[in-house]
């Protein structure tokens, strides 16, 4: 891998929190380098297509200055991920607000750089508990000798959070306090938020302190769902992982069951209810000696938080949320959006923060929004952002088996044609529902070897939206 020139962590407004330059590229100064780095942010936060600076690609397949002139109406875009800006290639990623960026004038793999990034930002994580400005502020010491032993001279040499703590010596400073079980008020039966948080090198053996012995599993599923503007599904695809996060003191053997009627691949024999996975893999500390015969994975956990295994299903399932959109002319300048959200899960399971944002045509003038029946206590609220063309339903709290409406009235500035009924959509649904998978994948028992004391076993389930889109 060529070597690179910078890198640097970026708050949301463009402050610059970390900086390590290995290659002097602009003038040759640090001062060239801050404002290479501005020049970066303003590009990023500023992206534009529809003007010269921001297309890249050949002459001839360039947009004419009619397009050009419709994209400024047009909602913004995210910046690419790399691109070059004065004859140096930029390259970066977001992780929890931040940018974590790198440039250079080699001819490096867009994509090996790009999980560098993200391993990196994976270590500070590791490293500091939490990826927050704060946190990256109070331990910059600790980070840059971090920085240290990943980069040298631009170069990557060693990105394992457990190699790492061979050469770093610093102690990270917790940004926010553990709460205690008194402090929860709790029964010592569910794990604080902040638990989960803590870094890597705080309690056990390693940090030499004593700290309380426990391991956290999140199974964690995306969904990609397209539905017709009938409500029928179209496509359908959930994308999940088992990651893990351990604090055990020393390094014992765990073994993680699964469920006993797994089928990995279609065709191979599984019966009615089993749970199909098409795509499987593992992380490399797995042994798979008794994976095949009793679903049984056993290892010995890195530090830091990582991912035990990934899969993928592409067959049918049931969707948690259905949508059913229907547009009504009232007059050539009024028009009616009803959209119908069901929730297809459990009662005793819900839907939390659920936002559904509906595109609106370009030539809307008005937009009175109104939420037709639902059940009686559900907090939420719709809201026109002119600036982004979009209708925002958010809905704290969806509860299982239930049903919401929100009716939209639009008044236009010209009569309606086919364009403002092509304009309007596709509607995109994001929400999280706790303690739900839709696969019924399932861990059935984490055992842990020659541990005293007893170490505490934390499982939660979690499923979340990646591109869940109706089509109007």
């Amino acid at each position: 891998m060529a070597s690179l020139s910078s890198f640097f962590v970026l708050s949301p407004r463009g402050d610059t929190i970390i900086k390590k330059e290995y290659r002097f590229s602009f003038g040759g100064t640090e001062k060239d380098l801050k404002s290479s780095v501005e020049m970066f942010f303003r590009k990023v936060k500023f992206w534009d297509t529809s003007k010269d600076g921001g297309w890249d690609g050949p002459d001839e397949a360039k947009p004419d200055q009619d397009e050009a002139n419709d994209s400024h109406d047009a909602p913004k875009v995210d910046a690419p991920p790399v691109f070059l800006l004065d004859g140096e290639s930029f390259l970066h990623i977001k992780r929890s607000g931040l940018i974590f960026g790198c440039s250079t004038r080699y001819n490096v793999s867009p994509s090996q750089t790009l999980e560098l990034l993200a391993k990196i930002a994976k270590i500070f994580k590791d490293y500091c508990g939490t990826l927050s400005e704060e946190a990256i502020r109070k331990n910059f010491i600790l980070l840059y000798e971090l920085l240290d032993e990943m980069l040298d001279y631009g170069y990557p040499q060693v990105t394992s959070t457990e190699q790492l703590k061979m050469f770093v010596y610093n102690e990270p400073i917790i940004t926010a306090p553990l709460v205690s079980e008194k402090q929860k008020g709790g029964n010592g039966k569910t794990a604080s938020a902040s638990s989960v948080h803590k870094p890597v090198s705080v309690g056990g053996v390693a940090s030499g302190k004593s700290g309380k012995n426990e391991i956290f599993v999140d199974i964690l599923e995306r969904l990609n769902v397209l539905f017709s503007a009938n409500g029928y599904v179209l496509n359908s695809s959930i994308d999940g992982c088992i990651q893990m996060k351990s604090y055990l003191s020393g390094n014992p053997e765990l073994r993680l069951a699964l469920n006993e009627d797994l089928v990995v691949g279609k065709g191979n024999g599984q019966g009615y209810g089993a749970v199909v996975l098409d795509d499987l893999n593992f992380h490399d500390c797995v042994n798979l000696s008794e994976f095949d015969g009793s679903r049984t994975l056993s290892f010995y956990a890195p530090d830091g938080e990582f991912v035990l295994l990934n899969y993928r299903i592409a067959s049918e399932f049931r969707v948690p949320f259905k949508m059913m959109p229907a547009i009504e002319m009232v007059t050539p300048t009024k028009l009616e959006i009803m959209l119908t959200v069901r929730n297809e899960i459990p009662t005793e399971n819900y839907g939390a923060n659920v936002v559904c944002r509906v595109p609106l045509p370009r030539a809307t003038a008005t937009v009175f929004c109104e939420m037709v029946g639902g059940v009686a206590g559900v907090e939420q609220a719709a809201e026109h952002l002119a600036s982004e063309r979009v209708v925002e339903w958010k809905v704290k709290k969806f509860a299982g088996a239930s049903e919401l409406s929100l009716k939209i009235k639009l008044s236009l500035d010209s009569p309606s044609t086919l364009q403002t009924r092509k304009e309007i959509g596709p509607i995109s649904l994001g929400f999280e529902i706790p303690m739900f998978n839709v696969s019924n994948l399932q861990v059935r028992y984490l055992r842990i070897a020659e541990t005293s004391p007893s170490p505490f076993r934390w499982v939660r389930y979690v499923t979340q939206s990646s591109s869940y889109v109706c089509r109007m």
